[in-house]
């Protein structure tokens, strides 16, 4: 435990925010500085063939220590954290033996975290959590990720009775702005399958997740004066609410879950000239997608014939596609993992990601994905936590995962074309 939290800490200490105003990769300076510490990190470590890219990219290799042919797979989690939310001078603090009772993060601004507003604490009683100081995120996500996939490395490398096939360990830039799997270079990585380590609470395990588009709208209006507007005046901001009273309202996140898709409008801005809307259109089902798809379209087209087709412009971008498609050809690599976590005691929670990972992105570039849990919960804000033994779990599941390849007669047979 000492050491997964020193590790931790040690990282998270390192402001790593990225910034999706910029076209660098990465975007922020000090994801370059942090991929430096992570090369020396996995160098002290002992494994081998540590490279960084000019574009912020970190992999290493753990050679095999078996004759068997084994898969090769990696490993991955991403070095930046949430632009949303502060990630500067993060003051982290272990809770010891969590009683179940309301946690105190910062007295002097009154900020609580309380099993009332976040009921999954008490699945941790009597265990180390660690929390924020309430001014900012934890860093968890994904530096927990990190955290456990360098120390179960390290763990390989110091119990070499432990066998394994080679394995390929990856840290990205980017991923909280979309961006993470961009320059990914799948070839040089050189994994047969890998899995990020990027999940939440203990046991998650996906395979699915959102197909995803982004949709840009503009309205031109016409800004009249109003003592003399009749009949004249376009007012762009009413024409944009009119075309957000099209859409479902059962339809937005706040009223969906599991597999249930959304629109959300995630920002507007304008005045009666001109007004610009920006939405995200999510569903796990390809169909439902290009129905949701279609519905803006066709909204937007009802609109240009209803006033102007001049006054409306709309651009759909798909932004990545569900991963199950690229992961069920091989869901041997999904069972593995179930087994592996039976294996060490923990209940499996297999569910559908309601987002997407840089896994989604990897899937569809031949490197099938699946994504693991970290343990942490609440990222990207001040009530971030994750219970140590979480952590500790994670590492020994990926030592597990590791072993079990080397151990499974299936994989190891299709490997072979047997």
């Amino acid at each position: 435990m000492k050491k997964i939290t020193e590790r931790f800490f040690k990282y998270i200490k390192i402001d790593t925010k990225s910034d999706e105003s910029r076209l660098t990769c990465p975007s922020t300076e000090s994801q370059m500085g942090f991929a430096k510490l992570m090369v020396e990190e996995l160098k002290e470590i002992g494994m081998e063939k540590v490279t960084l890219d000019e574009n912020g990219y970190v992999t290493a290799t753990l050679p095999s220590n078996t004759e068997k042919e084994i898969p090769v797979i990696g490993f991955i989690a991403h070095m930046d954290t949430a632009p949303s939310f502060s990630g500067k001078d993060i003051k982290p603090r272990i809770v010891e033996k969590y009683n179940g009772e309301e946690i105190i993060l910062n007295s002097r601004e009154n900020i609580i975290m309380s099993p009332d507003d976040f009921p999954e604490l008490k699945n941790y009683l009597g265990q180390e959590i660690i929390v924020t100081d309430g001014t900012t995120l934890l860093g968890a996500d994904d530096k927990a990720g990190i955290t456990e996939i360098i120390t179960a490395m390290e763990y390989l490398i110091n119990n070499p009775s432990i066998k394994h096939g080679e394995i390929k360990v990856g840290f990205t830039p980017d991923e909280e702005i979309g961006k993470g799997a961009d320059l990914f270079d799948v070839e040089k990585f050189g994994a047969d399958y890998a899995y990020t380590i990027d999940g939440g609470e203990i046991g998650e395990l996906e395979y699915e997740n959102f197909n995803a588009a982004s949709a840009r709208l503009k309205i031109n209006g016409r800004n009249i004066h109003p003592g003399t507007s009749k009949n004249k005046m376009i007012n762009s901001m009413l024409l944009g609410m009119e075309l957000n009273s099209m859409l479902p309202v059962s339809e937005r996140p706040e009223y969906t879950e599991n597999y249930e898709g959304f629109f959300l409008l995630c920002d507007m801005k304008g005045d009666v000239e001109t007004t610009s809307m920006n939405y995200i259109i999510r569903d796990h089902q390809m169909g439902k997608f290009i129905q949701k798809k279609n519905l803006m379209k066709n909204a937007v087209d009802f609109l240009k014939k209803k006033y102007d087709s001049g006054i409306f412009e709309l651009e759909i971008k798909d932004n990545y596609f569900n991963m199950r498609e690229k992961v069920l050809p091989v869901i041997e690599i999904v069972d593995i993992v179930k087994k592996s976590m039976e294996d060490i005691g923990v209940k499996p929670i297999v569910k559908p990601i309601r987002g997407g990972t840089d896994g989604a992105r990897l899937s569809y570039m031949g490197l099938p994905c699946p994504n693991i849990f970290t343990g942490g919960h609440n990222f990207h804000g001040k009530f971030e936590y994750i219970p140590v033994q979480s952590m500790e779990k994670s590492v020994e599941l990926i030592v597990k995962i590791c072993q079990n390849y080397a151990e499974s007669e299936e994989i190891i047979n299709k490997k072979n074309n047997i």
